[in-house]
């Protein structure tokens, strides 16, 4: 038995391990209970060859959605954790607003398993420097550092910025969000160099209408990299749960 031991056994007890979701107590830290584990809708294949929507059959290499048919993404997918319903919302809430940025390795852990195997840089979706002032941090950076430990693939934090600060788009509708983003992110022109050619993974906690990250995405090929894939925690696959 290590000296430490007796302490950690100590607070174990104290402080025992919480379920993410609804916080009862679990045997490991960044462990759902049974019900809320039950409550995800994990996402995988089968989906979208365009943008990774799933769907509820096999149809075929390389079969598109109706979107993607219509209008063909710039990125190189969208590939999600678990959809977003309750649990997924109430632990995305509470690692955004509600200081639990612990919960950043709990998304990553599952995140992990959907990371494209080419893949050269994570990249998060940044913050406006106001709002990393007031909320003390980016969820979505916390998120990035927290897969680079367990990938082993590097994570640049500070290469791309957010140098318009936006309000809430809480109940805009697609076109309204796409205008509000549209010039609200630029990478750093002396580190271009460094991008050219690299598959980037741009890490998002949620994933909603794609406007914030089609201009992310934008923005890295403009600056010459290879490809963009979002990787997030949740993704929104009914219009109506939009927030």
């Amino acid at each position: 038995m290590t000296p430490l031991a007796p302490f950690r056994f100590a607070a174990g007890l104290a402080l025992p391990p919480r379920c993410p979701g609804c916080g009862a107590v679990t045997i490991e830290d960044h462990r759902f209970c049974v019900t809320c584990w039950s409550a995800l809708r994990f996402l995988g294949p089968p989906w979208c060859a365009g943008c990774n929507l799933p769907f509820d059959y096999d149809r075929g290499e390389g079969a598109l959605c109706a979107e993607c048919h219509r209008a063909p993404p710039r990125h190189a997918g969208v590939r999600a954790a678990v959809a977003y319903g309750e649990v997924s919302r109430t632990v995305a809430l509470k690692l955004k607003y509600g200081g639990r940025t612990a919960y950043a390795e709990t998304v990553a852990r599952q995140m992990a398993r959907l990371m494209p195997a080419q893949a050269d840089l994570l990249v998060p979706v940044p913050l406006h420097r106001w709002r990393i002032w007031s909320r003390g941090y980016n969820q979505a950076a916390l998120i990035a550092t927290a897969l680079a430990r367990t990938s082993g693939i590097a994570a640049d934090l500070t290469i791309l910025h957010r140098i318009q600060a936006t309000p809430s788009m809480r109940g805009l509708g697609p076109r309204e969000r796409e205008k509000m983003v549209a010039r609200a992110f630029q990478v750093d022109s002396a580190r271009k160099d460094s991008l050219r050619g690299k598959a980037v993974i741009l890490v998002d906690d949620v994933h909603t209408s794609g406007a914030t990250s089609d201009s992310c995405s934008r923005m890295l090929l403009r600056a010459g990299v290879a490809s963009v894939t979002i990787l997030c925690w949740a993704r929104v696959l009914d219009a109506t749960q939009s927030d």
